[in-house]
């Protein structure tokens, strides 16, 4: 499978009702083969090549088929026609996809003797789509200059354009780029693939013999800490960490837009079906968790890529319902649940560009049982003694006297079970001796720059720098007292 990016390109405003009308027109020659799927589904068990064709031969006149049994109420360019077909055909086979799985769950349901509230998903009235443009088209003389054929509702036209963006990536092949219609503006996104050789992640851990494999895994949380990263390599050795924070102040953003627009709706009360209410507010919030997501991510696949990692590992994170509360604070905690996973997704591609696989495994007790001996811990604050689980609580302790920092556990985790997935036993190893001397257990709560390592019994942790640890059997009891102040002879 390619890797693709796309490059978003700024147009010259000019033609742009002509722009609107081709659309305009492109999204109803989408419902007009949705509609005909609609009524004809047997079509969609075709391969996606053979459906095309027989779209075409029922509503295309040619001379081989001057009366065709649903004539298309347009002329339409080749190529534009066969890009609204094969939108719509994704469009039928998403819509069936989903009412089948509401099917699944509504029988599952029955099964159980258990109410079913969830309403079947409606197919679409109206489409909303950007035009796709194929070979002929549109003809890009260079990165300046750009020529897309219109249709100014009467005819089809050639218009030039200058573009002004990003420059083109090098080595890599162009595919059929979209134009996007933003009011005024006039955008051109420009797709490019790459070819990447990479093997499948089964085949990479069953192959890794020598336990050289080094996989990344990823604890997204919503708190300050977005994301809480390890290095872990196959036999158990743990090669780094990583916290990445900025949680608290993009929440409280978010929290304080969502704000606003429940203190406007209070004002204006419900508006017209179907109308957008707060635009720039929601446009705001929107951009925000997208910055976030891509921020984010691009840091994960940096660490990853640092350290050679071939897999970044993440949970199968599902749906999670907000605290009752108010509009803001659901509102704000439903959209942190959400960018999770946009982490996940924008992970995903960035990582695959450089010949890194992603991989999901199951959340099931990650943050609950001890990464070393697997027993079920206690989460409790810095200075509290363990006694239950607290979820949220930055500190665990189990029953074997291991202690840390709660997401690195967690993290350590996910990491294990990835490897357990396909029949590879590993074991986490105690951290490496780097500096003889008495040493304390210190673990940091939030954002900070040391590692947060887990100790083993009876043994103590200090971090002399960034993702390095001294461990010695003279370990004092454990305290509060940081140990980076701390001096050591």
């Amino acid at each position: 499978m390619p890797a693709t990016k796309t490059i978003i390109e700024q147009l010259e405003s000019k033609r742009v009702e002509a722009a609107k009308a081709t659309k305009e027109l492109y999204n109803e020659a989408i419902k007009f083969y949705f509609e005909l799927l609609q009524g004809h589904q047997s079509l969609l068990e075709l391969s996606t090549k053979k459906l095309l064709t027989e779209l075409e031969r029922l509503t295309v006149e040619t001379l081989a088929n001057p009366q065709p049994a649903f004539a298309l109420p347009w002329n339409l360019p080749a190529m534009f026609r066969r890009a609204a077909i094969n939108s719509a055909i994704g469009q039928a086979r998403s819509f069936h996809s989903n009412l089948e799985r509401w099917h699944k769950k509504k029988d599952k349901a029955q099964l159980r003797k258990k109410k079913f509230n969830e309403r079947p998903p409606q197919p679409p009235k109206e489409f909303h789509q950007n035009p796709v443009y194929y070979q002929g088209m549109y003809r890009i003389v260079n990165e300046k200059e750009v020529y897309l054929k219109l249709y100014t509702g009467q005819a089809w036209i050639w218009v030039k354009y200058r573009m002004s963006g990003r420059s083109f990536p090098q080595s890599w092949e162009q595919a059929s780029p979209k134009l996007v219609v933003k009011g005024k503006k006039l955008f051109l996104h420009i797709c490019f693939e790459k070819k990447i050789k990479v093997a499948p992640i089964k085949q990479q851990v069953s192959k890794d013999t020598s336990n050289e494999l080094v996989i990344c895994s990823v604890d997204l949380n919503i708190n300050n800490n977005l994301a809480v990263c390890r290095i872990l390599k196959a036999d158990g050795t743990v090669l780094a960490s990583r916290f990445i924070g900025g949680g608290k102040a993009s929440s409280g953003r978010r929290k304080r837009a969502l704000g606003r627009v429940a203190k406007k709706r209070r004002k204006t009360g419900n508006l017209r079906p179907y109308e957008q209410d707060n635009k720039k507010l929601w446009e705001y919030i929107n951009n925000l968790d997208k910055y976030e997501a891509h921020r984010v991510s691009r840091r994960i696949v940096e660490f990853a890529f640092e350290y050679r990692a071939r897999i970044i590992v993440f949970e199968h994170l599902g749906n999670f319902k907000p605290q009752k509360g108010k509009y803001s604070r659901r509102g704000n905690e439903k959209r942190s649940y959400w960018l999770r996973g946009k982490i996940y997704h924008f992970t995903q591609y960035k990582a695959y560009e450089l010949g890194i696989l992603t991989s999901r495994v199951s959340p099931k007790n990650t943050s609950r049982l001890c990464a070393y001996c697997q027993k079920v811990v206690a989460r409790h604050n810095r200075n509290q003694k363990p006694k239950e689980y607290r979820p949220g609580a930055p500190m665990f302790t189990c029953p074997n006297g291991h202690r840390g920092n709660a997401d690195l556990n967690a993290s350590n985790n996910i990491g294990l079970r990835l490897f357990a997935r396909f029949n590879k036993q590993v074991s986490l190893k105690k951290p490496i001796l780097k500096k003889v001397g008495v040493s304390l257990l210190y673990n940091a709560e939030g954002q900070d720059k040391r590692d947060g390592q887990v100790a083993p019994p009876e043994l103590a942790v200090v971090h002399y720098e960034n993702n390095v640890v001294a461990l010695t059997g003279q370990g004092l009891p454990f305290s509060s007292t940081p140990a980076h102040l701390k001096n050591f002879s």
